[in-house]
């Protein structure tokens, strides 16, 4: 009986979950089922791989402290995801289960759907799409909630997500109208209210207006139930305060974020100190309170993961109280700590690049601006200021290096004799006392070694002997040496003992060097005469070896090894001279014009005017001076502004000082000399205008005048030399002059200009015309003459106005002379023939039949040869 009743069960339950299991029957049982099925199984999975992803997201996501922060953390977008690259499978699995419940378990019946838990299958689906950036499929999901299903009650937060997706979108205004409509019902609170409030703040910084910015994230702090939240949208809030310069205000708001310890993640915490410690006073501050706040956090085990932020803030604490040795500590510990973040380790070696730069230690401050470039994006204009420091930097060390080898020299040659020798006697007791405490390192070094190696023969020794014992070795010791005498295990003959010999080999190379197995070994052949002499008439075991000092046997430690190579001739000396003055010229106009280091630039020419310098030079330097301490000293100005005008009356300097707006019309003029060389480059006068236009770079350095002469000259050596050379000297005009017309206009042309020519290329194009070339070297005048007589007899005799001769410059040393307007290249060909073969013209000269587009190319690349072959 019983058997039957569970049979019957079966069979009645088999039954009723098929009944349920249909999704075309608008029936309670069926409603219910598929809800329950959907929401705690279906959904609930789904719901738990998103929240995983989200959590993923979340600790990969590295937030940068150094811009505003974005209102939700996110990944990339998907054209930004590498090739090959895995995408977040949690996000992918909770988007088959939303598909899934929508598949299987929607019931659609008479356009309506009866299962209740499908506007949460689609908000699951949009969900998954968004966080795997697919915004638009994301978006369609959403769409569809709004538009099955308004009396959901989800349909505030389907809003939300749908303003969120058009954000990502770039669709701001849109999102923007959206969700100030939305604020003003009633009905959205909670969660939804703070995430429509943080959504609006995104929306306004991404179209910049931040004021509005700041009012919807104070609501959206107050609303949100999430303390990571909180955290994050109070240091937004601080960083808009910090956009207006309300600093007080957002001191406190990054107070908020402090104050809030553990219910906020570290990074917030830290980071908030950070931004309080760039408001610091650092001149009227409390130094110590500030001191002990940091030394308090670093030495916090808590705060390890973020040694690199509270470092690099004590190294600018005393970068800024100029205590440099103590602000280079810290910076090198911010490297070292190991920080993912690039943009700090970068700013930690640019500080350091500039402490260097400051304290006139150039090469250092190269090679810490190399290390900040390599971490810097090259698209930022950070990054191409630093790059223009770093390339003008390279003519700094240069005329530094020369300044202070000169200046070295000529203070060597102006002392004494006796002034000389005591110099260079105080250089070798302090190398010789350098050199002897090294040996004598390693010499300690080298012992501890050879007791090593003793310890270990003796131990090798040890066990050697008891394997002979028992008769299984031949009695000797594990240097091959006759076993020791008596019954001590180790004899006191010298070398048999290991450490003694290391030893004395070691004292006896420091002593006498590396010598040659022969007969008086201990003259050497670098010694003196008089060394040689007293040794020879000295017996052997009489010599003193305090004589025999290591000193004799380097030339190092010899005087004269110095003096010999001071120069004597006073050709050299003046040369010497010119080259130091002209190189403290140059670093006074390099540091006035490129660096705007104006302290350092008068520093430099007041030691020009104090060395003599040669006439050329003084009224330039005074005239520098003169406009450096405009700026930095009035008083000091008008000291060289009457020098000048009474030193030089009739000067153009002089005349600029007292008139600078009036206009000389003289051979001395920068601009009149370059609006003649302008003349002659239009004139294709390009070989004269390339010799002279050198000469007046280097007369007028420092000049205003002088980025249109570099221009001149980038544009000359682009027609002579093609244009890598042109390149070149564009992206030299760009980096050395950006806040000038000419820097600016270089920097066009790199980005515009450039590009389209480098990608031409022979045969890219359909001809249009021809042209007959004949290659000529540029000092053969008297053939190329008769060739272009020939030529034009030809045309006159055509009486064909399109067909015209030309003599072209292709480089330094080569013309072509060229036929234009052949139509085809059979036409091309027909008149190269009659040139060649008609008595009358019987033409020789080497001769090429080019395309036009191709000529172009050859011109603008300087591939002749390469079209020829």
């Amino acid at each position: 009986m019983k058997n039957n009743i569970l049979k019957y069960s079966y069979t009645f339950g088999l039954l009723f979950f098929l009944i349920a299991c249909s999704v075309k029957k608008d029936k309670f049982v069926n409603r219910n089922f598929h809800a329950v099925t959907t929401e705690y199984n279906v959904l609930y999975n789904g719901n738990i791989a998103l929240d995983a992803g989200k959590a993923e997201l979340v600790l990969t996501y590295k937030d940068n402290f150094w811009e505003t922060l974005p209102v939700e953390r996110i990944g990339d977008k998907e054209e930004e995801v590498l090739p090959g690259q895995a995408k977040n499978p949690n996000f992918e699995r909770a988007e088959e289960k939303a598909v899934k419940a929508i598949q299987k378990h929607s019931m659609n019946i008479d356009g309506s759907e009866r299962n209740p838990q499908m506007d949460e299958a689609y908000l699951l689906l949009a969900k998954a799409r968004y966080f795997d950036n697919r915004f638009l499929p994301s978006l369609e999901a959403l769409n569809y909630i709004l538009y099955k299903y308004p009396k959901s009650d989800k349909i505030y937060h389907a809003k939300v997500w749908r303003e969120k997706v058009n954000i990502r979108l770039e669709n701001e205004e849109t999102a923007i109208k959206n969700l100030k409509k939305l604020l003003e019902s009633q009905n959205i609170e909670g969660q939804d209210l703070a995430d429509a409030n943080a959504m609006l703040s995104q929306a306004y910084m991404n179209i910049g207006a931040n004021d509005s910015a700041i009012a919807t994230i104070k609501i959206a702090k107050e609303e949100t139930r999430d303390k990571e939240e909180k955290a994050r949208y109070s240091f937004i809030l601080g960083q808009l305060y910090e956009s207006f310069e309300y600093n007080d205000s957002a001191y406190a708001t990054f107070q908020e974020v402090i104050d809030m310890n553990r219910k906020s993640p570290r990074r917030y915490v830290i980071q908030a100190h950070a931004r309080q410690a760039l408001q610091f006073d650092y001149k009227n501050g409390d130094t110590l309170v500030f001191t002990e706040k940091f030394n308090e956090l670093i030495e916090d085990r808590e705060n390890r993961k973020f040694l690199d932020v509270l470092y690099h803030q004590m190294g600018v604490f005393y970068d800024k109280q100029e205590i440099d040795s103590t602000a280079k500590k810290y910076y090198n510990k911010s490297i070292k700590s190991t920080s993912q973040d690039k943009y700090l380790v970068a700013s930690n070696y640019r500080n350091m690049g500039e402490i260097y730069f400051k304290n006139a230690e150039y090469k250092i401050a190269g090679k810490y601006y190399d290390s900040t470039l390599l971490r810097l994006d090259d698209r930022t204009k950070e990054f191409r200021k630093i790059k223009k420091k770093r390339d003008n930097l390279e003519d700094v060390i240069k005329y530094e290096d020369i300044a202070r080898e000169n200046d070295s020299i000529l203070s060597l040659v102006a002392m004494s004799e006796n002034e000389r020798n005591d110099y260079f006697q105080k250089h070798i007791d302090k190398i010789k006392k350098e050199d002897e405490l090294k040996a004598k390192k390693e010499a300690e070094l080298a012992e501890i070694e050879a007791i090593k190696q003793a310890n270990n023969a003796n131990s090798s020794a040890t066990n050697l002997s008891k394997l002979n014992q028992k008769g299984n070795l031949a009695s000797f010791s594990p240097n091959g040496l006759p076993p020791s005498a008596g019954n001590d295990e180790q004899s006191t003959f010298y070398f048999y003992n290991p450490v003694t010999v290391a030893f004395g080999k070691k004292e006896f190379k420091n002593k006498w060097g590396n010598r040659k197995r022969k007969e008086n070994w201990r003259l050497s052949s670098s010694s003196s005469d008089n060394f040689s002499n007293s040794t020879n008439n000295t017996d052997e075991g009489s010599i003193d070896e305090d004589s025999l000092s290591v000193d004799i046997f380097k030339p190092e430690y010899e005087i004269e090894f110095y003096t010999s190579k001071l120069p004597t001739d006073k050709k050299v000396i003046d040369s010497i001279h010119k080259d130091r003055n002209f190189a403290y010229y140059q670093l006074g106009v390099i540091y006035k014009e490129k660096f705007k280091e104006y302290e350092l630039a008068a520093s430099r020419l007041e030691r020009l005017l104090k060395n003599n310098p040669e006439e050329r030079l003084v009224l330039p330097a005074k005239y520098n001076l003169y406009k450096i301490y405009q700026i930095i000293n009035p008083t000091k100005a008008e000291e060289y502004k009457n020098q000048i005008i009474t030193e030089y009356p009739t000067s153009r300097y002089a005349q600029i000082i007292q008139n600078p707006s009036m206009a000389f019309e003289d051979e001395t003029n920068p601009q009149v000399v370059y609006n003649k060389l302008y003349k002659k480059y239009e004139q294709n006068l390009l070989r004269e205008v390339l010799a002279e236009v050198n000469e007046r770079i280097d007369q007028y350095f420092g000049e205003e005048t002088l980025p249109k002469f570099e221009m001149l000259k980038a544009t000359v050596l682009g027609r002579l030399n093609g244009i890598e050379d042109y390149k070149k000297s564009l992206n030299y005009i760009a980096l050395t002059y950006p806040d000038i017309e000419e820097g600016k206009q270089a920097e066009q042309l790199l980005q515009s200009d450039i590009p389209k020519l480098e990608v031409l290329d022979f045969g890219t194009n359909e001809p249009t015309s021809w042209k007959v070339i004949f290659p000529k070297n540029e000092t053969d005048k008297e053939s190329a003459t008769i060739l272009i007589n020939k030529i034009n007899m030809y045309l006159k005799a055509r009486n064909n106005d399109d067909l015209k001769v030309s003599t072209d410059i292709y480089s330094l040393d080569q013309d072509f002379i060229v036929i234009h307007g052949l139509i085809t290249e059979e036409v091309a060909k027909a008149t190269l023939s009659v040139l060649e073969e008609y008595k009358d013209y019987k033409i020789k000269d080497k001769s090429y039949i080019i395309a036009s587009e191709d000529y172009r190319i050859i011109q603008i690349k300087k591939k002749f040869e390469e079209r020829i072959k």
